[in-house]
């Protein structure tokens, strides 16, 4: 035999020899998969399929119609906890042979999972009640079974429902998503998020989500990345109406209603350091606001002390940094009432454009820009409204300097809060008001500048809030100044804070005494 031929039998022979074993090695795997996923199982769930195909060549799984469900269920109530879910389709695609072999574990590049609808059972009404649930209900489970580096998931849909109302907590539709770099350890699984991961690409539609028992909210759509953030048509909405809210109160409390067409947040990072949240943001930029602070005066005042914006933020507990908020075209509507008799008093700033500079918490920080914040919008809906607002995180004298400039407000405007608020309307007009003033947490110091003409005032009876009070009417616009000669007037006045109360009563208190000073 020359060496040609023994060549080539040693060539058949390997070849042979590999056929065998990929005949043993398919054989063995399509054996041992099932039972990895089945029998060795050693997660809380129950996973099945209708198909299931390996190709050791181009080493990819797919299986079809997988269902998960717990193994166990709480028999003495019959409620159902944990996930439930069914899929389409899942293809994983580079397995490794070994891990299977002997490790009774699935090791791959990437895993595709197609049209899964998801279905999270929770005995509390938090989606998620702290990060160890996540690990220990979700991850930990799962990565008993299959590592990847990637997931790609395409038209998801899941619920979170609370059990004892069968109501969902969350919510969200056509789930798209695919997550890079993936790495699940007994390291990870410790922390807030209990995986790493380099980048990240979520969207997904028809977005519910209960705060808490007075909120829930919703959105449109949402896109994410690593690096940036979009929702559209966002709204959070109160559980109760306003009666309703203010019979569940002890102390006062604003009820707020809000909705927006866009928030946009560019060059985002966020995450967890040593367990701490952190959050930063070059721009968050918000269009198309409509915001709604409603206060009723029925419960009890709260008369904890309000801190300033100051303190607030100097008392965050982790790093925040936004370098630029933007609020346009929006609308601003305060309603307060002292009962439910009148109707409340309505403040509204329409036109709304806000830019704020510089926000940062002082976590960790020993020095700080001013926080600079410029509004321009439009006063009972007519008067045009400019303010300054500057002040600095680490001022523990919770320093401020506000200054304010309104013209051509006619003052019947006012009777929207004016009438139910303090049985009293005006006619006339506020020419010109600039303010200035330079505040701190106990006092503050004001200059003004005022030029109105035309001015008077009807006061109403209390018990009768459409009957004219005719003599108080008559006496007051005795003490009332008509006009002020076509001239400007400037004063000057200092305010007490009252620290029970919130930044803008104490706004408010120093534009009431500018104007007693002038119109008075």
């Amino acid at each position: 035999m020359n060496n040609y031929k023994k060549i080539a039998i040693a060539i058949i022979a390997l070849l042979s020899l590999l056929v065998v074993l990929n005949i043993g090695l398919n054989f063995w795997i399509n054996k041992q998969l099932p039972k990895i996923i089945s029998d060795k199982n050693e997660t809380p769930y129950a996973i099945s399929y209708t198909d299931l195909s390996i190709n050791l060549l181009s080493r990819t799984i797919s299986a079809e119609g997988i269902a998960i469900i717990p193994k166990k269920r709480d028999t003495v109530v019959n409620e159902k906890l944990g996930i439930y879910s069914k899929i389409k389709s899942i293809e994983i695609n580079d397995f490794k042979i070994w891990p299977i072999l002997f490790n009774n574990k699935i090791k791959a590049s990437s895993i595709t999972i197609n049209t899964p609808q998801v279905l999270l059972y929770k005995k509390t009404e938090k989606a998620i009640n702290n990060s160890k649930s996540l690990s220990s209900e979700v991850f930990k489970p799962f990565q008993e079974i299959i590592v990847v580096s990637k997931i790609k998931l395409h038209k998801g849909n899941l619920k979170v429902i609370h059990t004892q109302t069968s109501q969902p907590i969350l919510s969200i539709n056509n789930i798209n998503l695919e997550i890079n770099g993936i790495v699940i350890n007994e390291t990870s699984l410790n922390n807030t998020i209990p995986f790493m991961f380099d980048d990240y690409n979520i969207s997904g539609d028809s977005l519910y989500y209960k705060t808490n028992e007075f909120y829930h909210l919703t959105a449109q759509n949402i896109q994410t990345t690593n690096k940036d953030l979009k929702i559209s048509k966002f709204k959070l909405t109160p559980e109760y109406s306003r009666r309703e809210f203010t019979s569940k109160l002890s102390k006062e409390k604003d009820l707020f209603t809000l909705q927006l067409d866009l928030i946009k947040i560019t060059a985002l990072d966020w995450g967890f350091k040593n367990k701490k949240p952190y959050f930063n943001a070059s721009k968050i930029a918000i269009e198309k606001l409509a915001a709604n602070i409603y206060r009723n005066k029925i419960p009890t005042d709260d008369l904890s002390k309000k801190p300033l914006y100051n303190k607030l933020l100097r008392d965050l507990k982790f790093p925040l940094k936004v370098d630029t908020l933007a609020i346009k075209n929006s609308l601003l509507v305060y309603e307060e009432e002292i009962d439910f008799t009148k109707g409340p008093g309505t403040l509204t700033f329409n036109e709304f454009n806000l830019i704020a500079t510089n926000i940062q918490s002082g976590f960790e920080q020993k020095k700080l820009k001013d926080i600079k914040i410029a509004i321009n919008c439009k006063f009972m809906n007519n008067s045009p409204f400019k303010v300054h607002w500057n002040f600095n995180v680490l001022d523990k004298k919770d320093r401020f300097n506000f200054t304010g400039k309104i013209t051509n407000l006619n003052t019947a405007s006012l009777a929207r809060f004016t009438k139910p608020y303090i049985n009293a309307t005006t006619k006339g007009t506020f020419d010109y008001l600039e303010f200035k003033i330079d505040g701190n947490d106990y006092n503050s110091y004001e200059t003004a500048a005022l030029k109105y003409h035309d001015l008077k005032v009807t006061l109403y009876q209390k018990n009768g809030s459409k009957k004219k009070s005719v003599i108080k009417s008559v006496i007051a616009n005795l003490i009332v100044k008509n006009d002020t000669d076509k001239k400007t007037t400037t004063t000057t006045v200092k305010t007490e804070r009252i620290p029970e109360k919130s930044f803008f009563n104490f706004l408010w208190l120093n534009v009431a005494g500018i104007l007693k000073q002038i119109v008075i």
